[in-house]
């Protein structure tokens, strides 16, 4: 009797040293069954503190890396507009690659089947709030039960910015008039966390599995964080990116899309400070909006039977090659932030593997036990979370517009090609040696078989990967008016 009394004291102690849930992320050997998915708009890979960027707080993100597997080089594939985030997201919930998406995936078909329809089917409630950039009639298709729908690409500032976003509540026939839209009296990010709060703390999630999908639309400009956060960075105390740059040094096809006008040419150091001091602020607004849904999560004793899928739709170049959003294929807009945390999955992990967002869904499916659609294109990355050490490609094809095509090997080679009204310009960087793709190696000598190998793989990925720009650019080789563009 002594003896069970001291072991039964023992387990009580050791029960009782254990961390709060979300500090440590529970662990068991068996997935979850509930699937929470916190998507953020515009954010680059190097805005995450505990990834390297020591002038940003972001402790909440901080946490949830050290809670799981982080996959440094997760990248959005790209799109054929200026709206990256229109593919991304459809890439996101349908495990499809960019150049099979109609439209870029403005609108959905019958035929491409998501992962939130797949699970309702199975009886999940599948939940969202926030952005949603496609059409209507699949947005019923997928979801559920909703709340604080926006339907748009960003708030504008005459449609009430991030402060008063315009939104919709969630309407059972699909319809969504105009005029029930309202304009919200919350910032952004803090309506779409509250929403998923609210849902959280319900009791249907408590009662049937869940698939909670919240899509911010922070840092995505107007760069206009709240109050708190907009002193939170001091300008003169922010660095410069080392590839800053007043323009960039060649046409690289949409120089003078809507965000490349948001601040005037040629760029300052100046304006470039204060803009990644607002950037910085939204993200770390978005933080703490983050840490809210985890602590919910916690409260509701729901870390230990669900998934966390946290990513970034794509990335920003704020003043990068002289360049401040999306729409080419530089490192800082091709790549985003990714991290999975949850039961089964490894803590603090960082993994180097090259990984899209689309790969999120088939991850998903596995994770779950469950069989994919035929319709899906990616990768899962179910291997990966259980042997980090394991890869699923070789290479990463990346595609803006009409005009350039990117691909970048695991010996650390990057090739970017461009056909701008006919100019071929060419691009190679060792990311080994120079990260921020400052010196272009095209023209040296000695990388010229280097060149030509990677122009075959990119030739062999677009094959793969159903892109018929290679009917735009039957030469790959060089031409009599091709030029080789330093950045």
């Amino acid at each position: 009797m002594k003896n069970s009394i001291q072991n039964l004291f023992i387990c009580c102690v050791l029960i009782m040293s254990i961390p709060s849930v979300w500090a440590q992320s529970a662990s068991t050997n068996f997935p979850a069954k509930n699937i929470v998915i916190l998507y953020s708009d515009d954010q680059s890979y190097r805005t995450i503190q505990a990834l390297g960027n020591k002038e940003i707080k972001t402790p909440n993100l901080d946490h949830l890396v050290k809670s799981g597997l982080t996959f440094q080089q997760a990248h959005v594939m790209g799109g054929h507009q200026g709206a990256v985030c229109i593919p991304s997201r459809v890439m996101l919930l349908t495990g499809r690659y960019v150049n099979r998406l109609p439209g870029d995936g403005n609108v959905i078909h019958d035929s491409l089947v998501s992962l939130p329809e797949v699970l309702r089917q199975k009886g999940y409630t599948t939940f969202h709030t926030g952005k949603w950039h496609s059409d209507k009639k699949s947005y019923a298709r997928m979801f559920s039960k909703a709340d604080h729908i926006f339907f748009g690409g960003m708030h504008f500032p005459k449609e009430g910015g991030q402060e008063h976003p315009r939104v919709n509540h969630f309407d059972p026939t699909g319809s969504y008039p105009p005029e029930k839209s309202f304009l919200s009296d919350t910032y952004s990010s803090h309506l779409y966390a509250q929403t998923a709060i609210d849902f959280l703390g319900s009791q249907e999630a408590k009662e049937k599995p869940f698939f909670c999908y919240v899509a911010f639309t922070s840092p995505h400009d107007p760069r206009t964080p709240t109050a708190r956060f907009s002193k939170a960075y001091d300008p003169s105390k922010i660095s410069l990116p080392p590839n800053f740059l007043p323009e960039h040094p060649f046409n690289n096809g949409d120089l003078h899309v809507r965000d490349e006008n948001l601040l005037p040419h040629p760029r300052t150091e100046v304006a470039i400070k204060q803009d990644i001091a607002a950037y910085y602020g939204m993200i770390s607004e978005l933080d703490e909006q983050i840490g809210r849904i985890m602590s919910t999560l916690e409260k509701e004793g729901l870390l230990k039977n669900t998934l966390i899928v946290f990513a970034g739709d794509n990335g920003l170049a704020m003043g990068q090659h002289g360049l401040l959003g999306k729409q080419n294929l530089y490192e800082h807009s091709i790549r985003v932030p990714m991290i999975f945390s949850g039961p089964g999955i490894p803590k603090n992990v960082l993994n180097n593997s090259f990984v899209y967002l689309s790969d999120i869904a088939p991850t998903i499916y596995d994770y779950l036990e469950i069989k994919a659609p035929k319709t899906v294109e990616a990768k899962s990355l179910l291997p990966i979370l259980h042997h980090p050490e394991k890869a699923v490609r070789d290479q990463i094809y990346n595609v803006y517009g009409h005009w350039s095509r990117s691909l970048k090997t695991k010996d650390g080679y990057k090739l970017i090609l461009y056909n701008v009204n006919g100019v071929l310009t060419s691009q190679l960087f060792n990311l080994k040696t120079d990260p921020w793709e400052k010196y272009n190696l095209a023209q040296d000598k000695t990388q010229q078989r280097r060149i030509k190998r990677m122009r075959n793989l990119l030739k062999k990925e677009m094959l793969e990967k159903h892109d018929n720009l290679q009917i735009d650019l039957p030469d790959w080789g060089r031409s009599a008016n091709q030029k080789s563009a330093g950045s």
